[in-house]
């Protein structure tokens, strides 16, 4: 008697279909975190999931506790290995998608499915932690039809369908579900700081750097994802004035150069007209505020340094909007003190032997006349065989001697380098700058996208009586860089990158990702206190929001129970299928009658239809052994009633 209690309480087995959905589920999971992954860590949790579905398939049941232990421990500690701890979010969301997969391990009944699709679907919304584009919102939304649909599998007396159809009841759900989740999107009160206590992630975001050395930017030159937005008041300037100020570096230690921030006061500025503008930028974990050539002033909660860099208070972890005016034709410190003389023509000892040679040569030439040598070495570049290149030959421990006299290929850090080093050896007060140079003008959304791809590296020179100008030596080279953008360049070393159309429809698809971004990503608590502005209540709070968050609530609450009612249907199979098969005859003349049992009007469709009285026969008593021979009727039985119906097609009626 004991024994069979506990027969009977024996959870039953997960069927084939449900558990194919679960791991469905958990690869689409392991797919949208593999981005943020190592390659490693996704090739083993893939084969861990491949060897269990196949397993499964061959003989049902739980993997040996020996086995799945180890594999726990083992997934622990190469999370830790490779992130250093457990906490934040990329080591939680590795160690999430990891137990996700050996949950599966162990996963036989439909208790275990539950739990672990409940699971599948926390660790989905944790890619967005990674990622909160419209995209990523989207295929993580898409995400969810897999987990819906093993859920469903999981109901009892449920007839199978195939995967496409098992996974469309799912976009139902979500459709519906989109109202409400808008309501609670306005309206849920909101922190004004993340809810978690982990810092960003330092490795998904890319930016300008403080410092510069030859062979830096190549990752930045790769990279197509956007670095800001900008909208001018007036019309926007031309290409060749779209250059980005973000860091000015006077250093060099005969490799890199470096930002001196000396805490002197912004440079003396002569201007003769300025253009004023708006710019999104990017989350970078940088300080630097990028601005147009030569910025005016500095926006709130932020500094202008001395070389007219423009540095925030913090760091930037969010979109950030500011305004600026900026100079186009200027004059820039006109009087060049001693301290910044020095610093601007400092060059170690011991490096690029023949670089100043040269450059004494040219000096001794020339005399006084730094027009002239500027001028000498922008011809150098453009008559001696250099080369435009994202992947140039490296360079030894003279780096300058050896791209100015053996390699002769390189980018813009390259040359800018290469030509301040040319300066200052000439005697000529020289500095690297560093920023974006170009953009994409989006005529749809009126605003000019910079992506990181854009960033670039120039040369200012400090002339008498003109103060410090802007020198492009990339220019002199590839002059197109600086019309045309560095898609332009890019597109003749990729061969991906060339489809013009293709370039066009991501630039325009950038007014749907900057909509996305103001209006999604970039609503924080301070926009949602101002929510009821144009209805005369300046200060929205956290009361207010709560009341018409229930509100909104209980009428969605009652606008679904009102359709749910009026949409209600019999949720019998049997009946649902004997409806089809009454719709099916009508369609040939015969018509179930109101007082008609369904044998006698099955007999009578039979002799109306002699060609398949066999068929309608058998169709007659499979109906009426499923619904009165069972309390429930069998599964297997019940489908193939269902797709017998399905597979009727009555011909004609003898009259």
């Amino acid at each position: 008697m004991i024994r069979l209690r506990r027969t009977q309480r024996k959870e039953a087995l997960l069927d084939n279909r449900a558990f194919d959905l679960l791991c469905l589920t958990a690869a689409v999971v392991l797919c949208l975190h593999a981005v943020h992954l190592p390659l490693w860590l996704t090739a083993g949790l893939a084969a861990v999931l491949g060897l269990r579905w196949w397993q499964r398939q061959r003989k049902p049941g739980r993997a040996p506790i020996y086995l799945k232990l180890p594999l726990v421990v083992l997934l622990a500690v190469t999370v830790i290995f490779y992130y250093g701890n457990i906490f934040g979010r990329e080591p939680g969301s590795a160690l999430a998608v990891g137990l996700l997969i050996l949950k599966l391990l162990e996963t036989e009944t439909p208790r275990d499915a539950k739990v672990g699709a409940a699971f599948a679907c926390f660790t989905l919304m944790a890619a967005l932690l990674a990622d909160q584009g419209m995209v990523a919102t989207f295929v993580v939304a898409l995400g969810l039809l897999p987990a819906l649909a093993a859920l469903r599998a999981l109901q009892p007396a449920r007839l199978a369908a195939s995967f496409l159809r098992e996974l469309l009841p799912g976009l139902g759900l979500l459709a519906a579900a989109i109202p409400l989740s808008l309501l609670a999107f306005v309206l849920v009160p909101r922190l004004d700081s993340p809810l978690w206590g982990a810092p960003p992630a330092q490795q998904a975001r890319t930016g300008l750097s403080d410092r510069m050395s030859p062979g830096d930017f190549v990752d930045l030159l790769t990279d197509d994802r956007p670095a800001m937005r900008i909208s001018f008041e007036q019309a926007a300037p031309s290409p060749a004035q779209r250059y980005f100020r973000a860091y000015v570096m006077s250093h060099y230690d005969g490799r890199r150069w470096t930002s001196a921030q000396t805490g002197r006061q912004p440079a003396p500025l002569e201007s003769t007209d300025s253009v004023a503008y708006r710019v999104t930028l990017e989350p970078n974990d940088q300080r630097v505020l990028p601005a147009l050539d030569v910025p005016l002033e500095a926006p709130p909660a932020a500094a202008l340094g001395a070389d007219r860099e423009v540095m925030s208070s913090k760091s930037i972890q969010d979109p950030l909007t500011y305004a600026l005016r900026s100079a186009l034709h200027y004059r820039l410190q006109a009087e060049l003190d001693d301290a910044t003389r020095r610093r601007t023509l400092q060059l170690p000892t011991g490096f690029n032997p023949r670089t100043q040679a040269l450059a004494t040569q040219w000096r001794e030439h020339y005399g006084n006349h730094d027009d002239t040598i500027v001028q000498t070495a922008l011809s150098l570049f453009h008559n001696g065989g250099f080369n435009y290149t994202l992947a140039p030959a490296p360079l030894g421990r003279d780096a300058v001697d050896d791209f100015l006299f053996a390699t002769h290929e390189g980018f813009c850090e390259h040359y800018a380098s290469a030509f301040t080093v040319l300066m200052r050896a000439a005697g000529i007060p020289a500095r690297v700058v560093t920023g974006y140079q170009g953009g994409y003008w989006n005529k749809l959304g009126n605003y000019l996208l910079v992506r990181q791809s854009d960033a670039h590296a120039w040369s200012e020179v400090w002339l008498a009586g003109r103060g410090w100008v802007r020198i492009d030596p990339t220019a002199a080279v590839r002059p197109e860089r600086v019309s045309l953008g560095a898609s332009a360049v890019a597109a003749s070393q990729a061969a991906w990158q060339g489809l013009n159309w293709l370039q066009e429809f991501r630039n325009r698809w950038d007014v749907v990702n900057r909509w996305w971004s103001q209006g999604v990503i970039g609503f924080d608590a301070l926009r949602q206190r101002g929510l009821l502005t144009p209805f005369g209540v300046h200060d929205t709070d956290t009361t207010t929001l709560s009341v018409l968050l229930a509100i909104g609530s209980v009428l969605f609450a009652i606008l679904g129970l009102t359709w749910a009612l009026w949409q209600r249907r019999d949720t019998d199979p049997l009946r649902a299928a004997m409806q089809t098969l009454e719709r099916k005859l009508a369609r040939v003349g015969v018509m179930r009658r109101s007082s008609e049992g369904p044998q006698h009007f099955l007999l009578r469709a039979a002799r109306a239809l002699p060609t398949q009285r066999v068929e309608l026969d058998r169709l007659m008593k499979s109906y009426l052994d499923l619904r009165y021979a069972h309390a429930v009727p069998p599964p297997e039985s019940l489908r193939g009633f269902c797709q017998a119906v399905r597979d009727f097609r009555p011909r004609h009626v003898v009259k």
